[in-house]
């Protein structure tokens, strides 16, 4: 599968397989994840892998209860080390880390496997879970597996929307002031 064929394909998995993901594909997809470019090259992100049932009960508690947590075979908790500020005003570790777990939700796609980014959650229970240092950024988590569910049609807004080119050319009518919001996907 190419890149562009895996970015049409990716979507947020509510609903997964009990099936366990094999090793060798979840090192290539952490690999993809290693790959990911950072700023200065900082690499600061840093990946807790959950696999264990127990585990991902207690991450799904620490997800506002969201069934489909606990019910992936992987569980990511993506850290990032770095309180670094870009010139551009912009913090590293988030920006990083989304940009490695793209990679990561790109080459799982690539794999027949789905993932789905989790937001919603409470940082503070899920570091006291996984034992993560106060001094580190829990970003953001993401659930890996084989999906039970197939992606269902998303809107997406059109180029003429979302692209301006030499200047903002942008108005209340062609831009994101929308008064209703794309649903999730």
């Amino acid at each position: 599968m190419d890149v562009y064929e895996a970015i049409r394909r990716r979507y947020s998995c509510r609903d997964y397989l009990d099936k366990p993901v094999e090793p060798e594909m979840l090192s290539k997809i952490l690999e993809a994840a290693r790959l990911a470019p950072s700023a200065r090259n900082f690499q600061d992100w840093r990946f807790v892998v959950v696999t264990d049932k127990a585990l991902r009960v207690k991450l799904c508690e620490a997800a506002n209860n969201q069934k489909f947590v606990g019910q992936a075979p992987v569980i990511i908790a993506a850290c990032s080390s770095s309180d670094h500020i870009m010139r551009c005003g912009q913090a590293v570790g988030p920006i990083d880390v989304s940009i490695a777990l793209e990679h990561i939700a790109l080459q799982a796609t690539a794999e027949g496997l789905a993932t789905c980014w989790v937001g919603s959650f409470y940082p503070d229970k899920v570091r006291a879970i996984l034992d993560i240092p106060d001094h580190i950024a829990v970003i953001e988590l993401m659930t890996l597996g084989y999906p039970a569910d197939r992606k269902k049609p998303t809107t997406r807004e059109p180029l003429e929307r979302i692209v301006s080119y030499e200047k903002w050319r942008f108005t209340a009518e062609n831009s994101f002031f929308m008064s209703d919001p794309p649903k999730e996907d």
